[in-house]
């Protein structure tokens, strides 16, 4: 069943690493938030396909025509896109000031705690949001499958025969590693324990950059983590998770980061501290 549709002016602050999809062929999760503060799920989107000038960054804004998603996907901030609809607007917000303008809009619905968004979820089925943890004690690598499940695989292939699509033939490379953090909460409902998944497209890119540049997989495991425990989490950073929950199992991943320093995010978000 389809819903009304309606133009959606959406600031882009994640975009999840591309996995093949049997259903859609390949999947980019992409979430942002309106003018408002409130969350927005994008998908399906085939990001590698679209043309370079619909390509947007993070913390661009963009418009598009989209419609709720019904039946299956519940969540309330999810909206399937139409991408022949999809333009960008203006360059990506720039970090000058300290990230003070994309703050405005990706921190003006911040959540106190993956407490309180897990009661979220139960109470409205809220699946997005952004916390800052209170303490981040490690990023946890384990060992993950090479390659892609052969049924996926498969399924791309037959797509892309049918569509006769040129741009992408391969899926995307998988990494053969599984990232997560450990942190705990400044709430008192939290128990220091979190271990959750991050899933952020800069987190697959960074890995396979350095592989690229010569270094061996644990090489280029250990430098994603200097990256993203060492520096994006380091004393003088303001950390901040973007977070959402996998649909089939309702279950919490990290899906971005947000990570300005320290020094000041201006006065406007100065009760956030």
């Amino acid at each position: 069943m389809s819903g009304s549709t309606e133009l959606l002016r959406v600031l882009i602050t994640v975009k999840t690493y591309p996995i093949p999809s049997a259903k859609y062929d390949e999947l980019v999760c992409t979430a942002g938030v309106l003018e408002s503060g409130d969350f927005i799920r994008l998908y399906p989107i085939r990001f590698r396909d679209l043309p370079f000038t619909k390509q947007y960054k993070k913390y661009q804004w963009i418009e598009v025509v989209a419609e709720k998603h019904t039946g299956r996907d519940a969540r309330k901030e999810s909206y399937r896109p139409r991408e022949d609809t999809l333009k960008i607007i203006g360059e990506p917000i720039p970090t000058r000031g300290n990230w003070n303008e994309r703050a405005r809009y990706a921190l003006a619905k911040r959540a106190a705690s993956m407490e309180e968004l897990r009661n979220l979820q139960k109470v409205d089925r809220t699946s997005l949001g952004v916390i800052r943890p209170a303490d981040v004690s490690d990023l946890e690598i384990s060992e993950d499958a090479a390659d892609w499940k052969p049924r996926f695989k498969e399924a791309m292939k037959q797509q892309r025969l049918w569509d006769d699509r040129t741009a992408t033939k391969e899926p995307p490379r998988k990494v053969p590693w599984k990232f997560h953090y450990r942190f705990r909460c400044d709430d008192s409902r939290c128990k220091g324990n979190h271990r959750m998944m991050i899933e952020d497209w800069e987190i697959g890119a960074l890995y396979w950059r350095c592989v690229d540049n010569g270094a061996t997989p644990n090489e280029a495991a250990e430098k994603v983590k200097q990256k993203f425990l060492d520096q994006m989490c380091a004393p003088n950073i303001d950390t901040h998770f973007y977070v959402g929950t996998v649909l089939a199992h309702g279950t919490w991943v990290i899906i971005g980061m947000f990570w300005p320093r320290k020094e000041s995010l201006g006065p406007l978000f100065e009760g956030f501290h």
